[in-house]
């Protein structure tokens, strides 16, 4: 039997979000922004296990106050990042072991909490069928492509542009040898749809939410909190139709 891993990179710091801890550490109604993330995968029936990517000198804090403290069972493993985010998914990778079984790997921010079953199970799927698959959406606002000295040269079809979040999904062995890949050459990449299409894989886009935001300022909290209120209450609306 094949499982599905979730790999959730936590390293995150509060350098946009003005605070000197990690902002993953954050709460949203009383709970920390990783907790609520990690509950997502632990509550999914497809996720086998997750492996958890944290800063070297967090590896203990997350552990007690976030892992045990929340009773996320199904983190198998806690191992530190690096000074990139690609060598911190690296590490995550690494850290899958044989007695996973694991076919089909999402790569996760911990940073986006409001991930929901939908976009878990159709990534799972679409990596199934074509090795690799990302959500995302398409962009609200007319995007244009400026020069050097900062005027517009033109503006592209929106159509035809597609806002990537994560979880970013693929068949084990094809992410972690193109990891393996772009770290021999030294080659910096933002995201891991690049390393894999790096690699000579193509990426299924699929469709994300647009609730799925990264929570990355102090305006990001203000948004999360009403997100996370119209989540309680469209939950409380099912409860009562039952």
């Amino acid at each position: 039997m094949n499982n599905n891993c979730a790999i959730v990179v936590a390293g995150g710091k509060g350098t946009r979000m003005k605070k000197s801890v990690n902002k993953l550490f954050l709460c949203l109604d009383n709970k920390p922004i990783l907790a609520h993330t990690l509950e997502v995968f632990q509550k999914n029936k497809s996720i086998f296990s997750i492996i958890l990517v944290v800063a070297k000198d967090e590896i203990e804090y997350c552990e007690k106050e976030i892992v045990l403290k929340y009773s996320i069972s199904k983190v198998k493993k806690i191992v530190s990042g690096g000074n990139l985010r690609q060598q911190s998914v690296l590490n995550g990778l690494k850290a899958i072991g044989i007695e996973d079984d694991c076919n089909i790997v999402l790569i996760h921010d911990g940073a986006r909490p409001f991930i929901d079953d939908r976009i878990i199970e159709d990534g799972i799927k679409y990596a199934n069928l074509y090795g690799a698959s990302a959500c995302g959406v398409e962009p609200k606002d007319t995007i244009k492509i400026r020069d050097n000295s900062g005027f517009s040269k033109y503006t592209p079809k929106r159509s035809e542009l597609f806002c990537v979040q994560t979880p970013q999904c693929f068949k084990l062995d094809i992410i972690l040898k193109a990891h393996e890949n772009i770290i021999k050459k030294d080659v910096i990449v933002t995201d891991d749809t690049s390393v894999a299409e790096l690699y000579g894989s193509k990426v299924f886009l699929y469709q994300g939410s647009y609730s799925n935001i990264k929570i990355t300022t102090p305006d990001d909290l203000i948004l999360g909190e009403k997100i996370l209120d119209s989540l309680i209450i469209d939950s409380n609306k099912c409860v009562n139709k039952q």
